[in-house]
């Protein structure tokens, strides 16, 4: 018997044909899928076998199987790497790696039957194809996870390893066989539910009767490194082979979700009493130049004895000075670029590493008012304001008394893991301005993160938004609790802009991303744009029509990279 093999090596996407020892085929971890050692090239390298019983080629001695290692993907999940690596122009070893099983895994565990009752109330949620549900940040998915895994073998996907570590447990609890993947690899082949992040999309399943994705909107589901692939795309392709229901769940859908699946959501007052008090700050008339970050509102709330977060997405000290007397900035004058304040009283630069006593290059003063703080500096001023340890967080770490009241820091202050009464956004329109074309549906989803730790407004939740920009869509549905507002009016930018779902984006770069372009040619249907950053940015009416020209040119030899859809595109 011969196979062929798709080995883990990424540059060679492609499959070479090998004979079967005698006595292999009678092991049960042989068939398709099944993890192999092969020797390619003079090396032993592992790989999946792709298809069993091939023929022979015609006067070619074939080179045998070197070893079977583990069970591995079954075919289902093989051909969904091929769907993958076209919808992501990305390898098939990139996907089947995570469709495999951190550990050699030699025999299935015996199935243990769930103990639990009906669907209950949500099983209309599961009709059909399923739908999206908008449900308030403070709603507790479980039922939902019930709803499913009372359905049979369940995929149940959520944002952070805490959570899904949780609903595992809850849903064990409650009668179902439930594991984490990758460690439950072996029993999700068996047929239990499984929990996991975005790797759990590749579970196996063999037996799948519903799918769940809790949070679909999260950033954490796509993959910033290419293939820059979608957790939740890839479970919704997934249900729509297996022909079973997809339920996507957000309290701020993405447009992606609301196009996709029928809405459902719950009463207007049940959904808006989920979400805490909203309080916006005007600051559209303060001197940009002298207001600074702390307005009077904002001072106040934080002095009010509460656990209080403030957020800004600002790393470092101090990212823009300017003299107190002339305002003027202080940069480079070698290159231009912005000086940042040492302790020992000099500018240096921030590109080039050049420095200069700490004086006004236009009129000599020795005054610096910052302009641009960073959390470091944002700290030690809240410090000085409340009279009180402050603690920093960034995604670096955790700095500060462990039980500080007040915490500033970065987003990641909002993975803490630890209630807030209040949660503060010094400076939202960055969020709302950040250069790419989600920002606005990013910026409500960080509101909705920050709902989640604070708590409905009966129980005394509160954000306070700091804004130049009152009136943005983002702005009026946080104070409505009312994510429908956003989604109306990113509908219609996208709509004419034909940017995603409405239109397919990709961003090609690398040192050999104008090789590649050459061989990509002028397809039909397809704008490009080059940048004079060296990068091409190409615009699709879909990505059947982006993918298929993708999928049609030859890589050249060396570092490429292909972004389809990528989160941080303009």
């Amino acid at each position: 018997m011969n196979v062929r093999v798709l080995t883990d090596v990424v540059a060679v996407d492609r499959e070479f044909t090998y004979a079967v020892p005698e006595g292999w085929a009678d092991d049960p971890r042989f068939g398709v899928g099944a993890m192999v050692r092969v020797v390619l090239h003079g090396r032993r390298v592992g790989g999946w076998i792709t298809e069993a019983g091939v023929e022979s080629p015609e006067g070619v001695e074939l080179t045998p199987l070197a070893k079977l290692s583990s069970l591995g993907p079954d075919r289902e999940l093989i051909d969904l790497s091929e769907w993958a690596a076209w919808r992501w122009a990305g390898r098939r070893a990139h996907f089947l790696r995570t469709a495999s099983p951190s550990r050699i895994v030699t025999a299935l565990p015996r199935p243990s039957r769930s103990r639990m009752a009906s669907a209950g109330d949500h099983a209309d949620l599961f009709e059909g194809e399923g739908h999206t549900l908008r449900q308030g940040p403070s709603e507790d998915p479980m039922p939902i996870a019930l709803a499913a895994a009372a359905r049979g073998q369940a995929l149940i996907l959520v944002p952070d390893h805490g959570r899904a570590d949780e609903l595992t447990r809850r849903l064990g609890r409650a009668g179902a066989w439930a594991v984490r993947y990758p460690d439950g690899w072996a029993a999700a082949a068996a047929g239990a539910t499984v929990v996991g992040t975005v790797s759990a999309a590749w579970a196996p399943a063999p037996e799948l009767a519903a799918v769940l994705v809790i949070d679909e909107h999260d950033e954490s589901y796509r993959s910033e490194a290419a293939p820059t692939w979608s957790g939740r795309d890839v479970a919704i392709e997934r249900a729509r082979r297996a022909g079973v229901p997809c339920v996507l769940m957000s309290p701020v859908p993405s447009l992606e979700a609301l196009r996709s699946r029928p809405l459902m959501r719950a009463s207007r007052d049940t959904e808006r009493a989920s979400w805490p008090l909203v309080e916006m700050v005007d600051r559209r008339r303060e001197d940009p130049g002298r207001a600074g970050l702390y307005s009077p509102e904002l001072v106040q709330a934080l002095r009010d004895g509460n656990r209080a977060a403030c957020v800004l997405n600002r790393r470092g000290r101090a990212l823009l000075l300017a003299c107190r007397v002339c305002g003027e900035l202080a940069v480079c004058t070698e290159c231009g670029a912005s000086m940042r304040q040492e302790d020992d009283k000099r500018l240096v630069c921030r590109a080039a590493g050049h420095s200069r006593p700490l004086v006004c290059a236009e009129c000599g003063s020795t005054g610096m008012r910052n302009l641009r703080a960073g959390i470091k500096r944002v700290r030690e001023e809240v410090e000085a304001l409340l009279r009180t340890p402050v603690a920093e967080v960034t995604s670096s770490g955790y700095v500060g008394p462990p039980t500080a009241r007040v915490v500033v820091g970065t987003e990641a202050v909002l993975h803490l893991g630890r209630p807030f009464d209040v949660v503060a956004f010094l400076e939202f329109d960055q969020e709302l301005l950040a250069p790419r074309f989600r920002a606005r549906e990013q910026a409500l989803a960080l509101i909705a993160r920050a709902a989640r730790i604070t708590g409905p407004r009966d129980d005394g939740g509160k954000i306070v938004l700091q804004t130049r920009m009152p009136d943005d869509p983002v702005v009026q549905a946080a104070l409505q609790a009312d994510p429908a507002q956003l989604a109306r009016a990113e509908r219609d930018r996208r709509q004419e802009l034909s940017l995603p779902p409405y239109g397919a984006i990709a961003v090609v770069s690398g040192p050999v991303a104008g090789e590649f372009m050459e061989r990509f040619g002028t397809p039909l249907g397809v704008q490009i744009a080059p940048d004079p950053g060296g990068q091409f940015f190409l615009r699709a009416p879909d990505y059947d029509t982006l993918c298929d020209a993708l999928a049609a040119v030859e890589r050249p030899s060396g570092r490429l990279r292909i972004d389809v859809d990528p989160i941080r595109a303009i």
